[in-house]
């Protein structure tokens, strides 16, 4: 068994260390720490020239920008959303005190259908939560337009979709709001971290009191806010990040490109398309097994990679409507979200980072082959 030097699914973006002393040093010598600090706000201006988007706030990780999204926009009731995601997209919902309702998702792309939202709308419904899977973009246009319709907000949660453009514009100023994860096992990442986008300056104020208890002065508190500040060496190591980035998701797209030319006429192996109009970061790559055709299940050739050191994930598995919460909500129904099991039960997401090599590819891909 080839255990000695397993391939992990994923491996977190460092900075040189060399580059982040000066940067330590500074903090340490100016004993600022957090609480809006000079390389909090400077993170906060370069992230939005280099995503193209009007207003950011930085938040300590990618959970909480989604709580508050909701509180800044005060949703209650019921929100439409995905069943296939990190299960931080609906436990937002449920610590807000708001009724999720699955949706199944498009098959081509692992995102909710728009085709099947109107069928879910009642007169609670006050938003929908939409998640642009692995980031591929959702169908943006066609989901606002049914808000629109319906006078519901969209906020978008776009953890997996950092620089991630649709036709030249990022996907991030799509809908009311979208939140970013810097987690470390995102292609950006900030250690732990997050974000929240929004359009205009008077929500970006809001936002910014309820990630600080509140606070509009020393004395005054206007919200019942929560602590989701990020910190000075954080933002830090995020500015770090920035400059390497562009190599990284370069990086990422030749194992990407390796991986479809190897597995393009395998039987039983599929994965989604890829779309012209995207410029993707190239977060994950799934792949989809038909064990029928591909003669192995996919948990068989997931434990089969693992025994060769091969880590991939089998994202996302179970669906979150599987887990105990969400196992009682009538849009948990098995029949009511058919594509989404059909996902959940075929997928294992490949290995794909900056640090994999073509030899690595070709070994995972060649035990993927072996009958």
């Amino acid at each position: 068994m080839e255990k000695e030097n397993p391939i992990l699914v994923t491996s977190p973006l460092l900075p040189p260390l060399e580059e982040f002393i000066p940067f330590l040093e500074d903090i340490w010598n100016n004993k600022w720490l957090t609480n809006n600090g000079k390389y909090h706000q400077e993170l906060e201006k370069q992230l939005c020239d280099y995503l193209k988007i009007p207003y950011i706030s930085l938040f300590t990780n990618g959970t909480l920008p989604l709580m508050v999204a909701l509180q800044a926009l005060r949703i209650s009731g019921e929100v439409i959303t995905t069943p296939f995601s990190f299960v931080a997209t609906t436990h937002s919902l449920w610590w807000n005190g708001i009724k999720p309702v699955f949706v199944d998702i498009d098959p081509l792309t692992g995102n909710l259908d728009p085709r099947k939202i109107e069928a879910a709308i009642t007169p609670r419904t006050t938003a929908i939560m939409p998640v642009h899977v692995y980031g591929n973009p959702c169908e943006i246009e066609e989901i606002q337009f049914i808000a629109d319709k319906y006078g519901l907000k969209v906020i978008y949660d776009a953890a997996h979709a950092f620089g991630v453009e649709l036709n030249n514009e990022s996907i991030l100023t799509a809908g009311d709001i979208s939140t970013l994860s810097f987690h470390a096992t995102k292609t950006f990442n900030t250690i732990e971290g997050g974000a929240l986008i929004c359009k205009d300056e008077k929500t970006k104020q809001r936002i910014d009191y309820l990630k600080n208890f509140g606070f509009a002065g020393e004395t005054t508190v206007v919200a019942p806010g929560i602590n989701g500040k990020m910190d000075e060496v954080r933002s830090a190591y995020g500015l770090i990040q920035l400059k390497h980035i562009d190599d990284a998701i370069s990086k990422r797209k030749k194992v990407s490109e390796a991986y479809r030319d190897y597995l393009k006429d395998v039987e039983g192996i599929s994965f989604f398309p890829e779309f012209p109009s995207t410029k993707s970061n190239y977060s994950y790559f799934p792949i989809f097994i038909d064990s029928n055709k591909f003669g192995m299940s996919r948990d068989d050739l997931y434990f089969k990679l693992q025994d060769r050191g091969i880590i991939g994930r089998r994202y996302f598995y179970p669906l979150i409507s599987e887990f105990p919460t969400y196992r009682g909500l009538e849009s948990s129904n098995k029949e009511n979200l058919v594509n989404a099991h059909q996902l959940a039960n075929s997928v294992i997401c490949l290995p794909i980072h900056h640090e994999i090599s073509l030899d690595d590819v070709e070994k995972i891909v060649n035990i993927i082959l072996e009958k």
